[in-house]
């Protein structure tokens, strides 16, 4: 009785929140028109033509979209005549769908939330399986799924702390949400226990390893990468320059990050900076920012080859891995705030030396297992941004000092990568245990343009 209610209010708010919801949404497209582009989908209108009776995976934005590349593609392979549909609920994470799997999968936004446009998408799509990743909990579309004998699996589940924390708060609405799923894997042990601790049924819980450990080199990124590198040609009389790039950066991260770099430029005049904000609408702001401190800026979005500008700002989308290549030294930006930090382990598959900043919450599972490894540089607890740039210029300096340190810690970062991966084996076999009877794929209906 108390989920029922609790559901009721959580529908009604969210009808008299969706004017709002939509303003959010349109006031974001000022500085990225690409959130005013196809609104339709966020109200349930699931792209046509289409196909219905498949499996939905749901990646909300570009680093679950990365981190699930491995588990899809063996979707395809195993399940060739049922229709794999990815969502997203971002702009930069529809662009990679479409960029990894183009017209190999079906792709559309993931309504928001609210009754009448979970119950649309869901009529549009019929699918015989939802699989949500980490801690997407959608309780209207959760709970139609489950009235509908729908599939429901959450893949790759993290629950931190400070997430238990909020969700217990709101337990009423959670637990149940939760145990409506058939299968919840988990990507390590402590996340597991968080899960029961909030209420999930035991026996519906296992942990099957971190998807994100599930990463490989594909050709997209070679081509990227051998893309990029053509602006990086330098003079025949010069040595090819090292390479600091500072990754996936939010705010406040670049003025740490531009601290510590004029500081370096006084012993190393040729360090190139590389910078990549996480979010496309700071671009300009990011470049601004480095103008101010009187650094020579280059854009990536101007194509033009790299000479002596001491600043490279990668102003495009999906190519931060090929930038991962082409570095020397990476620092994971989100790691120096209450961000808690961004995938370490895409620049370990690159051999390359990481420093990350004091909070890495994200990824404890991960850290735990890079620092035990001796694969990682961690700064010390939080501190002023001026100590944070002082710290950070002395870690890249001594790894510039020592090339063999640089190479060490690369080499041990990716171990890490290697033998834990294994885990989108583990949920496929997961996916053909909950659909076991595959007699009735050729069922699968087309959903027409005028239907």
């Amino acid at each position: 009785m108390r989920y029922v209610l609790a559901l009721f209010f959580y529908r009604v708010l969210l009808l008299l929140l969706t004017p709002i919801l939509l303003l959010v949404l349109l006031i974001r497209s000022v500085n990225h028109p690409e959130y005013r582009h196809r609104l339709f989908e966020r109200l349930g209108f699931f792209p046509k033509p289409s196909t219905q009776g498949g499996i939905v995976v749901h990646a909300a934005s570009v680093g679950e979209v990365i981190a699930l590349k491995s588990f899809i593609e063996k979707l395809l392979v195993n399940y060739p005549d049922l229709p794999i549909t990815i969502t997203s609920f971002t702009p930069t994470g529809s662009a990679q769908i479409t960029k990894l799997f183009g017209q190999r999968v079906q792709h559309g936004y993931l309504p928001l939330d609210i009754f009448p446009c979970t119950a649309l998408f869901l009529h549009r799509l019929k699918p015989k399986m939802m699989i949500f990743m980490e801690t997407e909990l959608w309780p209207n579309l959760i709970s139609q799924c489950a009235r509908q004998q729908v599939k429901l699996l959450l893949i790759n589940g993290r629950l931190s702390k400070k997430s238990l924390t909020s969700y217990q708060k709101i337990s009423a609405l959670i637990k149940p949400c939760l145990n409506r799923f058939d299968k919840i894997l988990t990507q390590s042990q402590e996340n597991l226990s968080h899960f029961l601790q909030l209420g999930a049924l035991k026996n519906r819980c296992e942990n099957s390893g971190n998807l994100k450990f599930d990463i490989s080199v594909n050709e997209q990124v070679l081509n990227k990468k051998a893309e990029l590198a053509k602006l990086l040609i330098a003079e025949d009389s010069l040595p090819k320059r090292t390479i600091w790039l500072v990754a996936s950066t939010h705010e406040g991260d670049e003025a740490i990050a531009l601290a510590a770099f004029k500081t370096l430029l006084r012993q190393y005049p040729a360090l190139l900076l590389v910078l990549v904000p996480r979010h496309p609408e700071r671009f300009e702001h990011v470049a601004n920012l480095c103008l101010e401190q009187q650094l020579t800026l280059a854009k990536r979005s101007e194509n033009t080859i790299i000479n002596d500008e001491q600043v490279w700002l990668l102003d495009s989308l999906g190519e931060l891995m090929a930038a991962f290549a082409l570095s020397d030294i990476v620092t994971m930006g989100g790691s120096f705030s209450e961000i808690g930090g961004h995938n370490p382990l895409e620049p370990a598959l690159f051999n390359k030396p990481v420093i990350v900043g004091h909070n890495m919450s994200n990824f404890n599972e991960i850290m735990q297992q890079l620092r035990q490894e001796h694969a990682i540089i961690e700064l010390a607890g939080s501190t002023p941004a001026n100590e944070s740039s002082r710290q950070l210029a002395n870690e890249v300096d001594a790894l510039m000092q020592h090339p063999k340190r640089q190479q060490t810690l690369g080499e041990n970062a990716l171990n890490v990568v290697l033998k834990n991966q294994g885990a989108s084996e583990k949920t496929l076999a997961q996916v053909a245990q909950l659909l076991p009877n595959r007699a009735n794929i050729t069922n699968s209906k087309p959903l027409g343009d005028n239907s």
